[in-house]
């Protein structure tokens, strides 16, 4: 494989390497929002929530467009939202797996 495309891969999983930015991530699958509506969902103060957007915008996974006073954002790739699905269904896969271990270990 291309070592451009690996760095590239290595760059965009670390945009994604944040429990922030991969609840803002969830948020934006569901459609635009703004800084202040993210806040509300997450029950973050703005100042944080506008670091983790700075990390996606500069990593080019969200898109901004400023409409008045407000900055709208939007995820870059539609894709995003089924790599996020994707995600969960291995993090259940391995939890399946690690709850049939777990009754393994206790019918012993």
């Amino acid at each position: 494989m291309n070592s451009d495309i690996q760095q590239f891969k290595s760059e965009f999983f670390k945009a994604l390497a944040h429990p922030m930015r991969i609840r803002i991530l969830e948020l934006l699958s569901e459609g635009e929002k703004t800084v202040n509506e993210m806040q509300s969902i997450l029950g973050s103060e703005g100042s944080a929530v506008s670091q983790q957007l700075a990390v996606l915008r500069a990593k080019n996974v969200v898109n901004s467009v400023k409409e008045g006073t407000s900055v709208i954002y939007s995820l870059r790739d539609p894709l995003i939202k089924d790599l996020l699905a994707v995600a969960k269904q291995i993090f259940d896969n391995h939890l399946v797996n690690a709850i049939s271990l777990l009754e393994e270990i206790r019918s012993e």
